[in-house]
């Protein structure tokens, strides 16, 4: 992974994050940045930046948490596509969370480990390889997520284009998966994940950002 690849799929996990004053402050920085990677990853970035600019921070804000928050065909929560609120969700945010820690990645109580942000932020930061290899595992929900994003008209779907562009091609094989996923829905079994959060409580290490 190039250096300017890397430094791009971290401007996607700013943008993929609730924007805030920090993002907007940060915005020119993050802008330079996408500019250096290639045209299949900046091309959308910059799409998304301008919108953001023509926009102005409170609508992108309106639109992030009436689409992204609260809609369940939007969640940024890979494991949610394939596990639901299910136990099985618990054991594969474990799965997530050991992985970063193998690599001294340590994440907040507040965060979630699946959250396609934090995925980018351990793949430009953390390991590229393990994080590569998370992506490329959950290439199916990210797929989903991808199409929900069109389907709600979000231009959050630019920053996932942009991310997908540093992946391997969409296969077959994969598309099929999408397709049967997305006729299932998530599994509905609702159970709470306190049992798992005890399990595992990290306290901010200064890891992330």
């Amino acid at each position: 992974m190039t250096e300017n690849i890397a430094a791009a799929r971290l401007a996607a996990a700013w943008l993929l994050c609730y924007p805030d004053d920090d993002l907007w402050e940060r915005l020119d920085e993050i802008e330079a940045v996408c500019r250096q990677a290639p045209t299949a990853v900046s091309g959308p970035l910059l799409t998304f930046i301008a919108h953001l600019r023509a926009e102005g921070l409170g609508p992108v804000q309106r639109h992030y948490v009436s689409t992204i928050d609260t809609k369940r065909r939007a969640c940024p929560y890979l494991s949610y596509w394939t596990d639901g609120d299910t136990r099985n969700r618990g054991l594969a945010l474990l799965r997530f969370k050991q992985a970063y820690l193998r690599h001294g990645w340590e994440l907040g109580p507040e965060e979630l480990p699946d959250h396609l942000a934090v995925v980018l932020e351990f793949t430009a930061r953390g390991d590229q390889l393990t994080g590569e290899a998370l992506l490329v595992e959950h290439r199916v929900s990210i797929g989903l997520f991808r199409e929900a994003l069109d389907k709600y008209h979000s231009p959050y779907a630019s920053v996932v284009d942009a991310m997908l562009a540093t992946l391997p091609p969409i296969t077959d094989e994969i598309r099929e998966r999408m397709q049967s996923l997305a006729r299932m829905g998530a599994p509905q079994e609702t159970v709470g994940l306190d049992p798992f959060s005890q399990t595992l409580a990290l306290e901010p290490s200064g890891g992330r950002r």
